[in-house]
């Protein structure tokens, strides 16, 4: 198991405050994965992206000075006052890379940032979670990618942002993004939290794949996570997704990466040939070692 793995399931299972700091810095140190996401040299606003992404699933990350170099450019060059936008400029501001971003400033304990609060305001001012609402957000850069908020919202923005609210909960309670999770969760329960309405077929490429780290498609990780986080699993619209991961769990009881996303500063954490340490280990933590028992 890699060292980084080991930081994250102590995090996950709130067991991290045994290890001394100098014993999770030599954990960072001894990580062939951090050492792979810290040799990645950057190219452009994206791969910044991506690479940031991969580093903030690892406790303690924002400690490496390679994590805080690109911090630096993404606070100069992304941030904006109004969210993170994965070109730099205000009017081209997308539910998804948002808060994937904000997610990330949450993980790397940047959630109280100016850049992080800019991104949840953003989110409660102009997310849209249900069909009956309209974003009074002013710029066109949301229609650009498939229509984010038109008449039937972008599932991936509201699977994404209710993943990154989940998240930031952990650092902040607050009623309101409470309210947000709820309400955004309610209409993926409709769903069974990936199927259409009207013809009961998957909503989006990738979304019944498994993946890690996250990217900008909504992927069945993204909705695992969800429904463990908010004790949800076993309620009845999740049939299907419980049935759509026992189909997928492999013969020696793990899961494997579907799907890897390929762009620079992107690093699967796993590969395709074998059980992945990262999801068969987080999925426990996240579902209970016996999932498919009521």
């Amino acid at each position: 198991m890699d060292s980084a793995l080991r930081l994250r399931l102590a995090e996950e299972n709130d067991s991290l405050k045994i290890f001394s700091q100098s014993e999770i810095m030599d954990l960072l140190n001894e990580s062939r994965l951090v050492a792979k996401l810290t040799s990645i040299e950057q190219k452009n606003f994206l791969s910044r992206i991506w690479t940031l992404l991969g580093l903030a699933e690892i406790p303690s990350a924002f400690e490496l000075d390679y994590t805080k170099e690109l911090l630096h450019f993404i606070n100069k060059q992304i941030a904006t006052e109004a969210g993170f936008s994965y070109t730099g400029k205000v009017a081209d501001i997308v539910p998804c890379y948002n808060v994937m971003l904000f997610e990330a400033y949450c993980r790397l304990c940047l959630a109280h940032s100016k850049e992080a609060q800019a991104a949840l305001q953003w989110i409660k001012n102009y997310q849209v979670f249900d069909r009956s609402s309209e974003t009074t957000w002013p710029y066109d850069g949301i229609c650009k990618h498939g229509g984010c908020m038109k008449k039937v919202p972008c599932f991936i923005g509201i699977g994404k942002t209710v993943r990154a609210l989940i998240t930031y909960q952990n650092f902040a309670e607050e009623p309101e993004v409470t309210q947000l999770i709820q309400q955004g969760l309610d209409y993926m329960l409709e769903h069974h939290m990936f199927l259409r309405l009207s013809n009961q077929k998957p909503i989006s490429s990738h979304i019944t794949d498994l993946m890690f780290p996250q990217s900008y498609v909504l992927s069945f990780t993204d909705i695992i996570y969800i429904l463990g986080k908010t004790n949800s699993w076993h309620r009845p619209e999740v049939l299907p997704v419980r049935q759509l991961l026992m189909e997928k769990q492999t013969k020696t009881g793990g899961w494997k990466i579907d799907y890897s996303y390929t762009y620079a500063g992107y690093v699967p954490f796993d590969t395709k040939r074998k059980d992945s340490e990262w999801l068969t280990n987080l999925f426990e933590s996240w579902l209970g070692a016996q999932p498919f028992e009521n």
